[in-house]
């Protein structure tokens, strides 16, 4: 089978490859990159992507897409892991909600209470309808990274 992305190291970046698998230096997905890379080399040994991903331990995919990053994007974004572009989901509270919160945990607290407690704050929070619905524990983080 014709292979659509094909893989030409440069002595540079064997060089660099070489580095990266005997001082392991970074992490061990980039040391498997640059095997998999030092691997399929076509003007190295040349391995097919079925030998490639049973030496490596690692699926087929996961070697076509290194290949492919290789050439469509460039040598350091086949090494480099990819960067996602937003979080996997949205935070609950911006700054506009955030600056509630913390308003509302410097003022008094209820009457019957002495003091603020986390889940206090969370039910307070959504009883405001500043947010919809709150986790005690995200009022601690949020409150814990204001300081």
């Amino acid at each position: 089978m014709n292979k659509k992305y094909i893989v030409r190291l440069s002595e540079a970046e064997r060089q660099v490859c070489e580095r990266a698998v005997s001082e392991l230096k970074g992490s061990s997905q980039k040391a498997r990159r640059a095997r998999i890379l030092l691997q399929a080399d076509a003007d190295g040994p040349a391995w097919t992507d079925e030998t490639i991903a049973e030496a490596f331990g690692c699926r087929v995919q996961t070697v076509e897409n290194v290949r492919k990053r290789f050439v469509t994007e460039s040598f350091e974004a086949a090494l480099e892991a990819k960067k996602r572009e937003s979080p996997p989901k949205a935070p609950i509270l911006d700054g506009e909600a955030e600056a509630k919160v913390i308003a509302l945990r410097l003022g008094k607290p209820p009457a019957g209470y002495g003091r603020w407690t986390l889940r206090l704050l969370a039910g307070q929070v959504v009883e405001l309808e500043i947010v919809e619905s709150i986790s005690y524990e995200t009022v601690r983080r949020m409150l814990k990274k204001t300081g």
